[in-house]
């Protein structure tokens, strides 16, 4: 009879994902209700830059948002009322997903969040932004809030390499990051980082390698993503003007499966693979197939006997 070596699984998947954590949390389906609380980002309005990071779309990854024009607790409401189609007794978790949603003086953010942290029916909420927009008081503003309602930051690395993001037009170093890594973790504020594979001139073995800093962070979560070329990014017009090359779907689901072996068994896998806009995306198109990916993912595991967590304590992959 089969036995599934990894513990954090309710079915034949071999890590941790977000649905088990949310499931075993909550005990009934919890949606994310994505939002555009009207921010931007340092390295958009010249503070560090213009345009954002290359591969950002215009919308600073937003396009999920059903309206952002709408006042921002209609845009919750309208986003639950479509997960309630499916899900009649969803409960949702406000996800301020769109720029750097502390990016402002902490009475700006405290005026944004305060009406969701309000709400009971409300899960938690969810606050994307980057290192050089939290400071000391707005770490303990955000600790503070935790305490009254499940709160969560993800923050971008992308990749461990500051070579890489220079060439992506970052604005900040992975040092930064890890220091405001640290200073979250300290208030017990629960952290993801996402990491994109695929960026230009990095080699599988620099993909591994942010993986295992993210394992050393010790954050709660962590999105692997695939590296998009979106139509609005600055990144699309280098491609266009010098192809390069974009990792297969095998090549991406090996270095996933790699990954996943080097990442603690208790961090919570929140993506394998993102999302992009099909209006936005030139390449590479097997993205769209989230849920081959997703089974590639699970069938290499199975065939290497895989799993999250196997090379974690002793280092070895």
């Amino acid at each position: 009879m089969y036995k599934n070596p990894f513990p954090y699984s309710d079915d034949n998947l071999r890590y941790h994902t977000y649905s088990y954590y949310l499931k075993h949390k909550y005990h009934q389906k919890v949606c994310k209700v994505p939002l555009n609380a009207g921010f931007t980002c340092p390295n958009r309005d010249g503070t560090k830059g213009f345009g954002g990071c290359r591969f950002c779309s215009e919308s600073g990854s937003g396009e999920f948002v059903k309206d952002p024009l709408l006042p921002l607790e209609q845009q919750y409401e309208e986003g639950i009322a479509q997960m309630h189609h499916k899900w009649p007794d969803a409960l949702g978790i406000a996800y301020f997903q769109a720029y750097s949603n502390t990016y402002g003086t902490l009475e700006h953010i405290k005026e944004i969040l305060e009406p969701f942290a309000a709400r009971e029916e409300i899960a938690e909420i969810s606050i994307a932004t980057r290192p050089d927009c939290l400071n000391e008081e707005k770490i303990e503003y955000l600790s503070e809030l935790s305490r009254r309602k499940p709160l969560s930051v993800e923050m971008g690395l992308q990749s461990a390499h500051d070579s890489t993001m220079e060439r992506m037009n970052r604005g900040h170093s992975a040092g930064e990051l890890y220091e405001k890594v640290a200073m979250l973790k300290e208030k017990n504020i629960r952290t993801t980082l996402h990491i994109i594979n695929g960026l230009p001139n990095e080699t599988p073995e620099m993909m591994l390698e942010t993986a295992r800093k993210v394992a050393e962070l010790q954050v709660d979560g962590i999105k692997i993503h695939m590296l998009n070329i979106l139509k609005s990014s600055a990144l699309y017009q280098d491609y266009k003007k010098e192809p390069f090359e974009l990792l297969s779907l095998e090549e991406y689901v090996d270095i996933v499966v790699r990954q996943l072996e080097v990442l603690p068994p208790e961090m919570v896998i929140e993506r394998v693979t993102g999302d992009g806009m099909e209006e936005e995306l030139i390449a590479p198109l097997w993205i769209k197939k989230k849920t081959v990916v997703r089974n590639e993912i699970a069938k290499l595991q199975l065939k290497r006997d895989s799993y999250q967590g196997k090379y974690y304590e002793t280092g070895k992959h």
